[in-house]
């Protein structure tokens, strides 16, 4: 019969060979972790860019209506985001780097912002090879929906006459050419939000 001291010495390669895979394997997920919220990281800002995106061409869509508002039929060029407009994807950038990310791209003017971003900071050091120089990337779509509809003057009608907006859950706004008060803001006339993600509309 062995002496109980040689059963134990046998058994102590086995237990350090088992502790060490362990701690492995706990590095190892804990860096499957870090790189989880640095993708959660790139997602948010991603998000905030595209939505920063939209919502400023929609600021910018309002601006331009009220400016042809008394020429109706300048409206529905407004309204399908067919006029000039400043880059609103300079906002994107600002919000992507409020988010630790940078802008990798962002499309000129138009009803639909797709948005690529990188996180600035990397994963970090870890037991996965390369993890320290991994940055992570996202992608988010942010789409400028109209909410308001009209429908021109007749002709025989009075060239001071205004089209009544009918705009989303019925909301009628009977509009005068010399009143400039109360007129709908721009998430009356337009909607904001992501396409295809979780996030809650804006």
């Amino acid at each position: 019969m062995s002496p109980p001291y040689r059963d134990a010495g046998q058994a102590f390669p086995i237990y350090l060979t088992v502790v060490a895979g362990l701690l492995f394997l706990a590095l190892a997920y804990l860096a499957v972790g870090q790189a989880a919220v640095n993708r959660s990281g790139a997602q948010t800002a991603a998000d905030a860019a595209a939505l920063a995106a939209a919502q400023d061409e929609r600021e910018q869509l309002t601006d331009q209506w009220v400016k042809v508002l008394r020429d109706p039929t300048k409206w529905e060029n407004v309204f399908e985001g067919r006029v000039p407009l400043d880059d609103p994807c300079r906002r994107a950038v600002e919000l992507a780097a409020q988010n630790y990310a940078s802008l990798n791209h962002c499309p000129p003017p138009g009803l639909l912002y797709r948005v690529d971003v990188q996180t600035k900071k990397n994963v970090g050091r870890s037991v996965v090879p390369g993890s320290e120089n991994y940055k992570s990337t996202a992608s988010a779509i942010a789409e400028v929906q109209r909410l308001c509809w009209f429908k021109l003057p007749d002709k025989g009608a009075k060239g001071d006459e205004l089209p009544e907006l009918t705009c989303k859950h019925d909301k009628v706004w009977h509009l005068k050419p010399d009143d400039t008060t109360g007129l709908p803001k721009p998430e009356d006339l337009f909607d904001v939000h992501l396409v295809n993600s979780p996030a809650n509309d804006q």
